[in-house]
């Protein structure tokens, strides 16, 4: 009797690990700041009250280079995570590998294609299977502006590269640095983005889209890096490695005027307690309004055995929920990946990015970042990075820096 109730009770507990087992996700991701670990804890919160464990796997960086690292690891050595958050082309590059989940089980119940934008689905999907849920869109070309700083210096928020250089040339006489930055490669790709769209929609999209080698290497790519020069020139000594949460908080605290961000820095805003409007401005980078480049966080699925694929459809269900798709973002500092999701909750720079984003899309003016993967393959978009970067630094002057984009976005192809 001892004996089988020994064995009953062994049984059981068996069960009860095996159930907690299936109904677990690792997830790999990189949002480790403030406003996106904030913002990541709504999704966790949500699963784990479906019943889904959330085993937490951070990898910091900003721009997600060190996660894809990791990730290549985990891969190599044949024990995925369940999902991981990933851009663009490298989702695209990871499913050529066929190493990645099919998530058509709950898209095709749910009519994803419906919902979630064309320019979205070419990433989310593979030989027309659902391989990623999107969780967001991020626009990359906003400046977020200390509002006491700006009110000091006129009031009026730049809207042309003449009157952005004018308000930095007041927040440089007022004693504090211009424009708060971090010298990494994406950050400095950032405001790359911004600086090619501000000369045109044709030309950012021949150049950084098409990779056309007559725009890469034209007079109007030589006048960009001569921009990106006299940016240069408005960053304090100590950029180089900053974390780009930490230029947020110079702009925050009202050391610094301005930062040139994607609309993730929003989230770090709002966890200061700052208000839109009250104690910071978002507006596009001046000459790029009624255009959006866009990036997306996605969680891309991998293969795993059949108990865990369970909890792989629960959270990738969550993610497309039209209720956590508004909660998650109106942290995040983005806006949803699915078109039904109403503005109510927003605030003034979550609507102003919603319809940003609607009338870019209608308008034919919504294009992918290059700085954040979804313009140009991983290859590409290194070798811009390395060229800007080195241009930024001072390594390169602007004529060299047009020469030697042209030559190093042609070995990459």
């Amino acid at each position: 009797m001892l004996r089988r109730l020994l064995l009953t009770s062994v049984f059981a507990s068996g069960l009860a690990l095996s159930a907690q087992a299936a109904d677990q996700v690792e997830v790999l991701h990189w949002w480790t700041s403030g406003g996106e670990a904030a913002a990541l804890d709504v999704l966790k919160k949500d699963l784990e009250s479906k019943g889904v464990t959330w085993q937490d796997m951070p990898v910091a960086g900003g721009g997600g280079e060190q996660a894809m690292t990791a990730l290549r690891a985990r891969v190599t050595a044949g024990n995925p995570p369940t999902a991981v958050q990933a851009l663009g082309f490298d989702i695209t590059d990871w499913a050529k590998q066929g190493v990645v989940g099919d998530l058509g089980a709950v898209a095709d119940k749910e009519g994803w294609d419906k919902v979630i934008p064309a320019a979205l689905q070419g990433f989310a999907k593979y030989d027309g299977k659902w391989i990623a849920a999107p969780v967001n869109v991020h626009s990359t070309n906003w400046v977020w502006i200390n509002k006491k700083a700006l009110d000091a210096a006129g009031g009026k928020a730049p809207e042309s590269w003449d009157e952005l250089v004018a308000l930095l040339d007041k927040f440089k006489a007022a004693g504090i640095t211009p424009v708060a930055h971090g010298g990494q490669p994406w950050q400095d790709a950032t405001i790359f983005d911004g600086v090619v769209l501000s000369l045109g929609n044709d030309f950012y999209k021949k150049a950084m889209i098409d990779l056309d080698p007559e725009a890469l290497g034209s007079p109007k790519m030589k006048e960009a890096f001569d921009r990106m020069a006299k940016l240069r020139s408005y960053v304090d000594a100590n950029f180089s490695g900053r974390d780009w949460n930490l230029a947020s908080a110079m702009v925050i605290e009202g050391k610094a005027g301005l930062q040139f961000m994607g609309d993730w820095a929003k989230g770090e805003f709002l966890k200061a307690g700052q208000k839109p409007g009250a104690d910071f401005v978002c507006i596009r980078f001046p000459g790029t309004q009624g255009s959006v480049t866009f990036n997306s966080d996605m969680f891309m699925m991998f293969k795993v055995g059949e108990d865990k694929q369970k909890a792989q459809l629960e959270m990738a269900s969550a993610i497309e929920n039209p209720a956590f798709q508004s909660s998650f973002n109106v942290v995040k500092g983005s806006v949803p990946a699915r078109t039904d999701v109403p503005d109510t909750a927003f605030d003034d720079c979550g609507k102003k990015g919603m319809k940003d984003l609607a009338e870019a899309a209608g308008a034919g003016t919504l294009m992918g970042s290059m700085a954040h993967g979804y313009a140009a393959p991983a290859a590409v978009k290194n070798a811009l990075y390395d060229v800007v970067t080195r241009h930024f630094n001072g390594e390169l002057d602007s004529d060299a820096a047009v020469k030697e984009l042209v030559t190093a976005i042609a070995a990459a192809k």
